[in-house]
């Protein structure tokens, strides 16, 4: 089916008293419904239905369509409420207890995201431990479609400031959750459960620090857990964070590019405490893969020569994260092989063309601010602003990055990038405009050797910078 079916209307011979609320659906209708369902798991469980004694897996195609409906009627808050006044949160945690039945559980997990998008609902069922419980077992489950509803229900109830703790709590407290969440983002290619998955951790590491501080120790040692941490899943070492994140942002490259601005973005808050850092580049294997992959990205993927400059305001939160990682594993890891400067000449190029793609956005957004004074609404004009705060923030990381990699570029490396086209004198102008003033020394020491490279070159820059003349 294309879509589930469309909710019942109300047949009862009193529509007005038995409808739920504004609403036109069945009280009548949603308790039989329900009290079937009961009816049909309890049945399954009493008795074998195959030859070889296991259970049956399959749901009978009528009572998948009601139960599909309820699923339909549950986006609806009065619906909700009711349901919950029915204490259906109960009733559906004993089917999915109890179901052998994948597109079952689906469902059931499937109601419950909808029914914690309200409020009264989602703290009942946020602080209904054994529901609890059940869900983040569920993420260990093998059938893509029920761990994307089991993901989609914790990032509702996560994106919540009301019971946002309550679930930081439950996850700390259950290694398997990483575990689990690992083996998603490291073996499946289903681009949805990904996306959602990331939105999860990234969730999740954004609200706590030290969540996520257990998640990348828990990495690093498996064989040395804190006290506190339970030990339910001891038998099996826990499976390596940062290369599972970058098989997942792999599969999301080319086909979700927002996927992918998610899992740079939980990359890059990895770099906010030194143990990430070190989870990313302590094995240089990991380091190896994960500079392969950013400067990939950089080179060859975003904000290219033939794109057009308004590709930035695309891509200026995931180069953000790109490059803010590559410029901490640039500064931490400078004496590894993957790191030599003269292999990475080709970045020179690819972070000058940001700065020109930004310098043509700004012209743009000056002129549609120019606009905006008589045309444009308050709330429009906050966007353009909050457009340029972005920009900004992409503008400093690139810039400081470039500055590190200018310093140490020898004669050799500048005549190489010169001839490759990497370097040339407008890229140049470029670059040192943006630089000037904050890096102001590095724009000194970077000249200097473009003295011995390129006599020429470097005293065309200097006419169009003199502050450079008395320092080189």
């Amino acid at each position: 089916m294309d879509r589930n079916p469309s909710p019942p209307p109300s047949d009862d011979e009193d529509p007005a008293e038995d409808s739920i609320g504004n609403t036109i659906y069945s009280k009548h209708w949603l308790f039989n419904t329900l009290t079937k369902l009961i009816e049909v798991v309890t049945c399954a469980n009493n008795k074998h239905d195959t030859q070889d004694g296991t259970m049956q897996t399959d749901l009978d195609e009528e009572m998948e369509n009601e139960i599909c409906k309820v699923w339909d009627m549950s986006m609806d808050e009065d619906v909700t409420l009711f349901l919950q006044e029915f204490n259906a949160p109960e009733i559906l945690l004993g089917v999915i207890a109890k179901s052998k039945c994948q597109r079952l559980t689906e469902i059931c997990v499937g109601i419950l995201g909808n029914m914690v998008c309200f409020p009264v609902s989602s703290s009942s069922i946020s602080n209904n431990e054994d529901l609890g419980e059940v869900l983040l077992l569920l993420l260990c489950d093998s059938d893509p479609p029920t761990l994307l509803e089991t993901c989609r229900l914790l990032l509702t109830c996560l994106s919540q400031v009301e019971v946002a703790n309550t679930w930081v709590e439950r996850i700390r407290k259950r290694p398997s959750v990483c575990d689990n969440i690992c083996f998603i983002m490291s073996s499946s290619t289903n681009v949805e459960l990904l996306v959602k998955v990331g939105e999860v951790v990234d969730k999740l590491f954004d609200l706590d620090e030290e969540l996520m501080l257990n998640w990348i120790k828990r990495c690093l040692a498996p064989q040395e857990q804190p006290a506190s941490v339970d030990s339910e899943d001891d038998q099996s070492p826990a499976m390596e964070f940062v290369p599972c994140l970058l098989e997942a942002a792999k599969q999301l490259r080319s086909d979700n590019p927002e996927g992918l601005d998610v899992y740079m973005h939980i990359l890059q808050l990895l770099t906010t405490v030194d143990e990430g850092v070190q989870a990313i580049v302590q094995s240089s294997e990991v380091g190896r893969e994960t500079w392969s992959l950013l400067s990939d990205l950089t080179c060859n993927d975003l904000c290219q020569a033939d794109d057009p400059p308004l590709i930035l305001q695309e891509q200026k939160t995931v180069l953000s994260s790109v490059l803010a990682v590559m410029s901490v594993m640039f500064s931490s890891q400078i004496d590894q092989e993957y790191m030599k400067i003269e292999t990475n000449i080709p970045l020179i190029s690819s972070l000058v063309q940001i700065l020109e793609h930004m310098e043509a956005c700004q012209k743009m957004t000056v002129e549609v601010l120019e606009l905006s004074k008589t045309e444009e609404t308050n709330n429009e004009k906050s966007v353009i602003y909050e457009e340029d705060f972005h920009l900004k923030i992409l503008k400093d990381i690139c810039v400081e990055f470039l500055s590190n990699i200018l310093i140490l570029l020898t004669k050799e490396n500048i005549l190489e990038a010169l001839k490759h086209g990497h370097l040339s004198e407008r890229k140049l102008s470029c670059a040192i405009q943006n630089l000037l003033p904050l890096y102001y020394t590095a724009v000194v020491s970077f000249v200097t050797v473009l003295h011995e490279a390129d006599q020429k070159l470097a005293k065309a820059l200097e006419i169009n910078c003199p502050s450079l003349r008395d320092h080189t």
